[in-house]
């Protein structure tokens, strides 16, 4: 079927605040989205709609069973498919007039400056709190506008960081919402996620972006937005912005790994090659506590026991046996190590490091 942008793009044109100039800006736009799940995959869908002229998607991650119910933008024969490769695919379906690609791997520090510092906005839709203060503060130092969002059970978070003001100073960042890396908050895999929350924070970073580009209304600088779900009510916080931070020493100093993972005893850790390398290995028994069990491993697992249902007490072990636990980031297989070698000293357990994700 043949139609032009005109057409494609009349309701929103129509608009005063937005019109044929607006588009225009639209279309001449550069955004990145890092992380294409929940968040990710309906900013991914209505910016590209809405007419950003070039998108690019990065992500690692594969559809699994337990991401359709929220991530709705995949199907079930998508299972086991990389989620950038799909989510180009379904933009392509749908929007004509933007340029989209895509990076199936996870963002790195070494590479992180030079992938921000070719776009016009950052948009975060990550459930990794290090890598949430990687991009933050990587777009400080590249002087990136980012828009972004969180999730915790029922409550959402949105805030546009990193504006250049009108006085040549930027807006607050993410370390004067949050200053520190907090230790405790479990990501949604863990704390679970009610499905139309994600739909909204997700349309919130949309409107974030647009109305940065085009320009029009007030954008969510200097104070973080909260939604709460169950209350239907939203109320927004002020930020201070922290002058004294030099986020070229944070930016060296940080290793930006998940703070359990910096605690873990390197006795109780096997590294991703080494496992390779014992991975068909007779004695070798392969435990997965990932809590969804419908995902298709590239070696043999064993057993796989939800980290929500692990029971100490129910785990009888083979002496003659060297066991791997294994998870997605290497956090909960390591706790469950610890718990199995704390109740049984000579048994031979192992622990992923930074788990399949570095596989």
């Amino acid at each position: 079927m043949d139609f032009n942008k005109e057409d494609y793009f009349q309701r929103q044109t129509t608009l005063s605040e937005i019109g044929k100039e607006g588009q225009n800006l639209l279309q001449k736009a550069k955004v990145l989205v890092v992380g294409c799940g929940g968040l990710g995959s309906p900013i991914a869908i209505y910016l590209a709609t809405s007419g950003i002229g070039e998108l690019h998607l990065v992500d690692f991650d594969t559809v699994s069973v337990s991401n359709l119910h929220r991530q709705v933008f995949y199907k079930v024969e998508d299972i086991q498919q990389p989620k950038v490769e799909v989510l180009a695919k379904e933009i392509n379906k749908r929007a004509p007039f933007t340029k989209v690609s895509f990076t199936n791997e996870a963002v790195h520090k070494n590479s992180i400056l030079n992938l921000v510092s070719k776009f016009d906005i950052v948009v975060e839709g990550t459930d990794n709190l290090p890598v949430k203060y990687l991009i933050n503060d990587a777009c400080v130092l590249a002087k990136i506008p980012l828009v972004y969002g969180s999730l915790y059970k029922f409550d959402g978070y949105v805030a546009t960081f990193n504006v250049l003001n009108n006085d040549g100073d930027y807006t607050c960042n993410l370390r004067d919402a949050f200053p520190e890396i907090a230790t405790n908050i479990p990501n949604c895999e863990e704390a679970g996620t009610l499905n139309p929350i994600v739909g909204v924070i997700a349309l919130l970073q949309v409107n974030e972006v647009l109305k940065l580009i085009t320009k029009t209304g007030k954008p969510l600088t200097n104070q973080l937005l909260i939604y709460n779900a169950l209350e239907n009510t939203q109320f927004k916080i002020k930020l201070k912005k922290n002058k004294s931070l030099i986020f070229e020493d944070i930016f060296k100093n940080s290793n930006y790994l998940d703070a359990h993972c910096t605690t873990q005893d390197s006795a109780l850790l096997i590294s991703n090659e080494e496992f390779k390398k014992r991975v068909s290995a007779k004695n070798i028994e392969i435990i997965s506590v990932f809590n969804h069990t419908d995902i298709n491993f590239p070696f043999k697992v064993h057993q796989k026991i939800p980290y929500k249902t692990f029971e100490i007490d129910n785990f009888t072990p083979d002496f003659e046996k060297d066991y791997v636990i294994i998870c997605k980031k290497g956090i909960t297989s390591y706790d469950v190590t610890l718990k199995i070698k704390e109740k049984y000293p000579s048994l031979n357990i192992f622990s992923l490091f930074e788990g399949i994700n570095s596989y």
